[in-house]
């Protein structure tokens, strides 16, 4: 025991040494997981949320911090928090993906996560990461520059405002993961939300109560926090009379970038200034619309949310005004890939500036991945056309039932995993670009890594005329998004279309419809890290992948012992909640 509180105590000091926090604080929140009864659409609804907010609480830190999240669960589910884009840095234990990184806290227990949050700055966020419960269970993480908002490599905002657009499900979370799991995928929310409200188009009661209101000042700008939350659908925001200056994307700077309308897919968190410069007697929409696939794919009713943003200059406008006299923005067509293909491409990373580092030259490890959907046959059935089973190079993720992925990585028994399998680099069956879809397998699909490696990955999304765009989330680092294209990749001709220079770094890149894109990262954090689609139908359904990540020569370089406390899954009965 005294020889591992000596192993202990090096592994904490070496981490904080490597942050060198001097000035950091500790910022510590209490979050107390429950079912509440909330009330929209005129309809009461017992939904799973934090501290009784849908969204949850927003964490608020400056760069160096550490942080202390001590989780109560007094629901009926067990449940994990993840950091989404939190780097982790010799803490995957705090990743906070179940059964990836660790079992889930159990009803009536509680579970603090700790971690330190270190060369990122921006915007990102926090959700549940047990089935679908993410829907409701999330919020805002806000990361500003050490020395204060005077750092911001662009004009001070006068205010910085949240929006976390969300999606309303009037159905148990848990029954919408079953029927994902098991190849169903045609469960809809009853609405978008703008901060947990779905807005003025859902007016079923006859009074405006259900509208978010953003006020404004005349001339004043205003920091846009933007986040994704929703589990089904990319949206466009646009709001009318007025234009974004987009400065960061998933916590990292960006090139300023002037456009009226903002493409967010679920996972990526986009920072936006807002110049208060319509004019001040009117009032404004805020829409976020969904997109999806045009036909042959299934077509869905139209999902969308509006709030109004109003100036203080004209108080008690909503005392007299009506809707008709609100100025509505043009939204693009609920079918148009093209407006989101260029708003992602448009996005290019702000240099020179301390925290982005090269984009790195000499690739050993070559990856191309496949995204498709084949048929699943769960229960060894003949004819499985509507089990759809999302997958990566003909290999559906499957959750291991009993142990996560880390704990058995850190102790040297993977093998243990009986559905564990290594996923090929390629598709072994390089998915027909024209013909039917044909059945997948499942398995606990991992990819193994040597520390210090640069990892390039060409994902493919699917060119048949019924298709979807992917956005595909890597837990714990970032990533260079060399470039995206349409139609099939060619190796002899795209890579002459990669930025090395200046590429965008995210934590979630969005594939597009009918396309690829590829993306290059290096592996300097051991631990077992998840990658994923962030379409939850797609991620339960199984288009993922854990990368293990093996350790460095160094202790700096070594992945830590687990926390004393980290949950147990004695008794706890995962296959009925994961298989």
């Amino acid at each position: 025991m005294a020889s591992m509180a000596v192993v202990v105590a090096l592994f904490v000091a070496a981490a904080l040494a490597a942050a060198g926090h001097g000035d950091a604080a500790l910022v510590e929140h209490t979050f107390v997981v429950s079912q509440v009864k909330l009330n929209r659409l005129c309809n009461d609804t017992l939904v799973t949320v934090v501290n009784g907010q849908f969204p949850g609480p927003t964490i608020e830190l400056n760069e160096g911090d550490s942080v202390a999240v001590h989780v109560i669960n007094k629901s009926p589910h067990g449940i994990t928090i993840h950091w989404h884009g939190v780097k982790m840095q010799l803490n995957c234990w705090a990743d906070g993906a179940a059964m990836i990184t660790q079992c889930p806290i159990q009803p009536n227990k509680n579970f603090t996560y700790r971690f330190d949050v270190v060369g990122q700055e921006g915007t990102l966020w926090w959700h549940a990461h047990v089935g679908s419960l993410r829907a409701s269970v999330h919020g805002a993480l806000i990361i500003r520059p050490r020395s204060g908002a005077s750092s911001y490599p662009f004009d001070k905002p006068d205010k910085e405002i949240p929006i976390v657009i969300g999606e309303w499900w009037e159905m148990d979370l848990g029954h919408l993961e079953k029927n994902l799991r098991n190849g169903y995928m045609f469960d809809l929310p009853r609405a978008a939300t703008i901060n947990g409200k779905p807005g003025d188009l859902y007016n079923c009661s006859g009074t405006v109560k259900d509208n978010n209101v953003v006020n404004v000042e005349h001339g004043k700008s205003y920091l846009l926090r933007i986040v994704n939350a929703g589990l089904e659908s990319e949206y466009y925001l646009k709001i009318a009379g007025h234009k974004f200056t987009v400065v960061a994307a998933d916590a990292n700077y960006v090139k300023p970038y002037t456009t009226d309308v903002i493409a967010i897919a679920p996972g990526e968190t986009i920072d936006a200034l807002l110049v208060a410069d319509a004019h001040p007697a009117g009032r404004y929409y805020m829409v976020v619309k969904a997109n999806q696939p045009p036909k042959p794919a299934i077509q869905f009713p139209l999902i969308i949310s509006r709030g109004v943003v109003q100036y203080s200059e004209c108080p008690g406008k909503e005392e007299h005004d009506t809707t008709s006299s609100i100025m509505v923005p043009e939204m693009p067509d609920r079918h148009d890939s093209d407006t989101s293909f260029y708003f992602h491409g448009n996005l290019t990373s702000l240099q020179p500036h301390p925290l982005l580092r090269p984009v790195p030259a000499n690739v050993h490890e070559h990856l191309f991945y496949a995204l498709d959907s084949g048929n699943l046959c769960p229960h060894g059935e003949s004819s499985c056309i509507n089990h759809l089973g999302p997958m990566i190079n003909n290999v559906s993720f499957r959750l291991p039932a009993t142990t996560p992925l880390l704990q058995a990585h850190y102790h040297g028994n993977m093998s243990s995993i009986s559905t564990l399998r290594e996923l090929p680099d390629r598709a072994p069956r390089m998915f027909n670009f024209t013909k039917m879809r044909k059945p997948t397998s499942r398995a606990t699909s991992v990819r193994r890594l040597r520390y210090n490696a640069t990892v390039e990955i060409v994902f493919q999304s699917p060119v048949l005329a019924d298709t979807y765009a992917n956005p595909m989330h890597l837990h714990g680092q970032d990533m260079f998004v060399l470039a995206q294209g349409l139609g099939r990749y060619d190796a002899e001709k795209d890579v002459a279309t990669y930025n090395l220079v200046d590429p965008p770094v995210r934590n979630t890149v969005l594939v597009p419809l009918f396309g690829w894109a590829v993306v290059r990262f290096v592996t300097k954090n051991p631990g077992v890290w998840f990658l994923h689609c962030h379409f939850e139908n797609h991620s339960s359904g199984g288009m993922a992948v854990a990368f293990v990540v093996e350790n460095g020569p160094t202790l700096d370089s070594t992945l830590p012992p687990p926390p004393e406390d980290l949950p147990s899954c004695y008794n706890y009965n995962s296959r009925v909640a994961y298989e």
